[in-house]
């Protein structure tokens, strides 16, 4: 497994397992990497629309989505949409997103709709982050296909390893295939239970089996991250003082380090 390099920052946000804490992570990450004066852009690629209703974006106004985007009817400039944080902008979804599979199956260049999309826009922010559905379909490829690197958020439980191996090989296949310079970010631990002793042995093992691929900040249970996408803040807007913002601000420092070359450092 090879660790993606500094620059690495069109970053798919993916996991084929639902109930990991990925939107979660998307939106807070975000958050984080906005608040110590970079540009975002998040791009919602999952149907369910949770990382636009997380940023405070209101169904009503999500005329134009990540659906148009990738059939062609819409520019990622067009589709894009401030949000709650300051310099943090969004390419919501809709449920229109959840036929596009099926449309896109006819379609030219079906696997690289969204890196046909994308062309020069990431030059316009310091940070792109594309929340992908739970699934390893078609969207979850044209992500993966766009993308710099991938970025693997991890639950703490007893079958958090079970189905990695699958992502891991679907990465793989993308690199042969379709994107060789496609690299691992990295692996970060999430819902992480202090007072479960099988957290503590998940997260051992995890760290024995990936090594230096996972991330040394591990995100707890929270209840203040759980609240906050039903007010439509991320939790550092809603609690930035609860354990979970703190956890997801240290995640943004060391993904900044990650990604961070020595020259642009000095």
């Amino acid at each position: 497994m090879t660790l993606a390099g500094p620059t690495r920052r069109l970053i798919a946000v993916a996991n084929q397992k639902g109930g990991v804490g990925k939107t979660t992570t998307t939106i807070n990450l975000a958050t984080g990497l906005a608040a110590v004066g970079r540009k975002v852009l998040v791009i919602d690629l999952d149907p369910q629309g949770n990382a636009s209703t997380g940023l405070g974006l209101d169904r009503a106004h999500r005329a134009i989505s990540s659906y148009q985007v990738l059939l062609g009817e819409a520019t990622v400039a067009e589709a894009a949409q401030p949000t709650v944080v300051p310099g943090l902008s969004i390419v919501p979804s809709t449920v229109d997103l959840s036929g596009a599979e099926i449309e896109l199956v006819d379609m030219e260049r079906r696997s690289h709709r969204l890196k046909d999309a994308l062309g020069d826009v990431e030059a316009a922010y310091d940070f792109v982050l594309i929340d992908c559905p739970p699934s390893l379909g078609l969207l979850t490829i044209n992500a993966l296909i766009a993308a710099q690197s991938v970025l693997v958020p991890l639950q703490c439980e007893f079958f958090a390893l079970e189905g990695l191996s699958l992502l891991l090989q679907t990465i793989e296949r993308v690199r042969a295939n379709f994107n060789p310079g496609l690299n691992i970010l990295g692996v970060v631990l999430t819902m992480y239970d202090k007072r479960n002793r099988l957290s503590d042995q998940v997260a051992a093992d995890v760290k024995s089996c990936l090594g230096s691929v996972v991330f040394d900040t591990v995100i707890p249970r929270n209840v203040r991250l759980s609240e906050a996408p039903s007010h439509g803040k991320p939790a550092l807007l809603y609690d930035h003082r609860c354990l979970g913002s703190e956890a997801y601000m240290r995640l943004a420092s060391e993904m900044l380090r990650r990604t961070t070359s020595p020259a642009e450092a000095a």
